[in-house]
């Protein structure tokens, strides 16, 4: 049996896939920038309960890494756009999250 390397399995990414792609994830980024909001609103309301609080102050922790988690594909959908390959992008975003979790592990 002869085992080789053919083709690609699926077809590349259009531009404009690319650029929708792109629009999505912004998208998503101002949607995380919300949640963000309504959980420092909860941290920072003297009315609720501790036990609200307590939950909001642990959920920041989560929100913050999904923060960077859509940072880090905003990089690589900006440089697939500008035209770089998914090789290139991939590290560019894979570098970014390496720096965040140094900074995380520096925090601890």
């Amino acid at each position: 049996m002869k085992y080789a390397y053919s083709k690609h399995k699926t077809a590349p990414l259009t531009e404009e896939e690319i650029k929708e792609k792109c629009k999505d994830i912004k998208e998503e980024m101002k949607e995380v920038l919300d949640w963000k909001k309504e959980v420092e609103s909860k941290i920072n309301d003297l009315t609720s309960s501790p036990q609200k609080r307590a939950a909001a102050k642990r959920t920041i922790k989560k929100v913050a890494r999904r923060i960077d988690t859509v940072q880090g594909q905003i990089i690589y959908w900006d440089l697939r756009l500008k035209g770089e390959s998914h090789f290139k992008a991939s590290l560019e975003m894979n570098e970014y999250w390496a720096r965040c979790r140094e900074r995380d592990q520096e925090i601890i």
